[in-house]
């Protein structure tokens, strides 16, 4: 049992490490060796649990990545209450409750978008994953509002949901260029003015 305790402290060691490192200096320029540096582990510790970095690069966007979309993106709007108020409240405080290191450094699952989403069809796999669960909870809470005479019945809930991801994300990376919020205010009254446009 100690041994099993001790063996997943250490799995979560690198993973946390891992995820640090690649949210700051990216994936691809971040090695198996500044990953053990950062953890204090050996190498072998490193094999013990993980075959390679592709396979450590899967599991932090399954473990890391996915926790932190549905925590933050997906998992509100479930929540009860007028829907276009849920998507506007999930968007907008999600926004607003970034520390300045995660303004400054964008959206850890766009950096991965970007860098290596188009690399290797198994991290596509694992990042469209999460998009589409993230899309399919739009989807339904849009679908919802049409159904409770909140949202126009007559848009296309998938165009919304794949619109309000792509802008979010993209402000996210946008942000990474200023040294202040002014951006983000600006993408807040966007964002009220498109969904006022999508209100019956």
């Amino acid at each position: 049992m100690q041994q099993e305790l001790k063996s997943e402290l250490t799995r979560q060691n690198i993973l946390n490490e891992s995820f640090k490192l690649f949210y700051e200096n990216g994936f691809k320029t971040t090695s198996v060796d500044k990953i053990m540096k950062a953890t204090k582990l050996t190498k072998g510790a490193f094999y013990h649990h993980y075959k390679n970095k592709k396979e450590l690069g899967l599991a932090v966007i399954s473990l890391k990545l996915e926790k932190r979309v549905c925590e933050g993106m997906i998992l509100p709007l479930y929540k009860t209450g007028n829907a276009l108020e849920i998507l506007e409240d999930t968007f907008v405080e999600r926004l607003k409750s970034f520390p300045v290191y995660d303004k400054q450094h964008g959206c850890p699952m766009n950096n991965f978008i970007n860098e290596i989403g188009d690399l290797e069809i198994a991290y596509q796999m694992a990042l469209r994953s999460i998009i589409e669960e993230w899309k399919t909870a739009l989807i339904n809470l849009i679908d919802r509002g049409k159904t409770e005479k909140t949202i126009n019945e007559s848009i296309s809930s998938t165009a919304v949901a794949v619109y309000l991801i792509s802008a979010f994300e993209g402000i996210r990376g946008i942000r990474k260029l200023y040294d202040n919020d002014a951006i983000l205010d600006e993408y807040i009254v966007g964002l009220s003015l498109y969904l006022k446009q999508i209100k019956i």
